[in-house]
């Protein structure tokens, strides 16, 4: 990961933006460096992943126009062999010394042209205007807000803002700014006519399009590690890298030392692709004792991700203090695509489709979010195969009656699309889903709750949660996370949507708890 932040005013000096650019250092702990953009900065902290020498530290610049990027490119190889052949000449291995050149081919059209994961600020000389830009799905982050003199200001994170502006938005994603405006340039969820691929094709062209998002996601000049929680995503991740690599591959697992359910699964489908694997565990007091910095890191009050960011952070607080892993492939994002369990409650196919499309758009703000803040903060990258673009325009145009639970089994499309394949032992490719702040083990729940109920009596919370109109807490929980997310971001509740929560308007999801295992239809998910 690396830290990105922009704007065109001359209040602030580069030595008054360094404190609040520097909130946000780990995400590029390998170099900084601010520069004079008309009359504003650009600023960039690096992680240095493709082209780690020097001469691939940003800002780019390209006659007036000068860009910095938090992202990857994928094929990028390809794509400057075209430009080298139009002339161009790079001074670095860099993926994103493309961009300048791209935007001097194609101008605003250059984002269609991009296969990658990033967010971007380009300060464009001839015109005097920052152009800014999110990739489709939100896997990097963006956030704006606006001065005191009324312009416009970008940065990786909310907290680069806090303080600067008085309202912090995230950028959408699939939009650039162009100077004065939002334009959205890519729509990945809205579709118009279904394929009429049947089933067989269907699952023929899951299977090969995953592998290809995981292969070009194994592109980096840094140590590559994996995310392997046990359940079906993550294993299909490591279980595809490490037949596409031919060799050992670095698997890491974490879950309370009490009741980890998830842990063993993790072992099993590491031993059987043949992964250095490495499990970690948490107690109770490391996870009362981590909350308030995960939310401070997070910038949300969200139950579901805060409750899943715990383990998350924990585990890559652990990477990144005992090896060299600098880029982890995870498996988000696949549920949104596939469903969760209760997506088996969705009244109609159509209902299923739009809730997908519901939480993909939504996405920035929870798991992608989630994944993002618990591995940079740690000053590692995450790299996301299931939110590759080709993967998800195909997933989000299959037919919603193949994609409904009519099998008795969850993600059955994607199960079968491996099924002959033989990567993974049955008991992984066919186990139910768990939810993953529980799959760690379920006592890291009840300790929150229990905790929330120590902190707030039942009058201090009906006092508490008056203070809120804005997506009022609804638990001892839900207040003691708004509470510590306040004190960190006062008066930016907005940023996030909602509660992560079961649809309630279907019949069976009408819960009080963002937990799958509240659900009828839990069964044996969490065994």
């Amino acid at each position: 990961m690396c830290c990105v932040m922009g704007f065109l005013s001359d209040l602030y000096s580069p030595k008054e933006i360094l404190p609040f650019f520097n909130r946000t250092k780990s995400r590029g702990p390998d170099d900084t460096r601010i520069e004079k953009a008309g009359n504003g900065l650009l600023c960039f902290h690096r992680l240095a992943i493709m082209g780690l020498h020097e001469s691939g530290m940003q800002p780019f610049s390209l006659g007036k126009n000068m860009v910095v990027c938090n992202g990857e490119l994928y094929g990028w190889r390809g794509q400057r062999k075209e430009l080298e052949e139009m002339g161009y000449r790079f001074a670095s291995d860099s993926d994103c010394e493309l961009l300048l050149p791209l935007y001097r081919e194609y101008g605003l059209g250059m984002f269609g042209h991009l296969d990658a994961e990033f967010a971007l600020i380009l300060y464009d000389g001839d015109r005097d205007c920052l152009i800014a830009a999110r990739d489709p799905i939100g896997i990097r982050p963006l956030y704006y807000g606006f001065f005191s003199d009324g312009s416009i200001a970008f940065a990786s994170e909310a907290q680069n803002l806090e303080g600067l502006c008085r309202q912090i938005l995230p950028f959408p994603p699939g939009h650039y700014f162009d100077g004065e405006k939002f334009v959205r340039y890519a729509d990945l969820t809205t579709v118009d006519r279904c394929l009429p691929d049947d089933l067989e094709t269907v699952c023929r062209n899951i299977r090969e399009k995953l592998i290809a998002g995981v292969e070009k996601r194994l592109d980096a000049d840094a140590p590559l590690g994996f995310l392997l929680s046990g359940g079906l995503d993550s294993s299909l991740v490591c279980a595809i890298a490490s037949r596409l690599l031919g060799k050992k591959i670095r698997t890491f697992a974490i879950g309370m030392d009490l009741d980890p359910i998830d842990l063993r699964y993790a072992q099993i489908a590491a031993d059987y692709i043949g992964a250095e694997h490495t499990a970690f565990h948490m107690t109770r007091q490391e996870v009362l004792d981590s909350l308030e910095e995960v939310i401070r890191i997070l910038g949300t009050w969200d139950i579901t991700t805060v409750r899943a960011s715990l383990g998350m952070y924990l585990c890559c607080r652990a990477i990144h203090e005992n090896t060299d892993i600098r880029v982890l492939l995870t498996g988000e994002i696949s549920d949104e695509l596939f469903g969760y369990k209760y997506t088996d409650f969705a009244p109609s196919a159509e209902a299923f489709q739009q809730e997908s499309k519901k939480r993909i758009d939504e996405l920035h703000m929870y798991d992608v979010l989630r994944a993002d803040r618990c591995i940079s903060v740690n000053s590692l990258e995450a790299r996301v195969p299931f939110g590759d673009l080709d993967f998800v325009r195909y997933v989000m145009r299959i037919d919603p009656e193949l994609k409904l639970n009519s099998y008795n089994m969850g993600k059955y499309l994607l199960r079968h699309a491996f099924e002959k394949d033989h990567i993974l032992p049955d008991e992984i490719l066919w186990r139910q889903k768990a939810a993953f702040s529980d799959a760690v083990g379920h006592s890291m729940v009840d300790d929150l709750k229990e905790y929330a109920e120590m902190r707030y009596s039942d009058a201090a919370f009906r006092a508490g949660r008056q203070r809120y109109s804005y997506c009022p807490p609804f638990t001892k929980e839900s207040l003691l996370y708004r509470d510590i997310f306040e004190k960190y971001y006062p008066g930016q509740a907005a940023m996030i949507r909602d509660f992560w929560m079961p649809n309630p308007d279907w019949e069976g999801c009408r819960v009080n708890d963002p937990s799958a295992r509240v659900l009828s239809n839990y069964g044996a998910s969490g065994e």
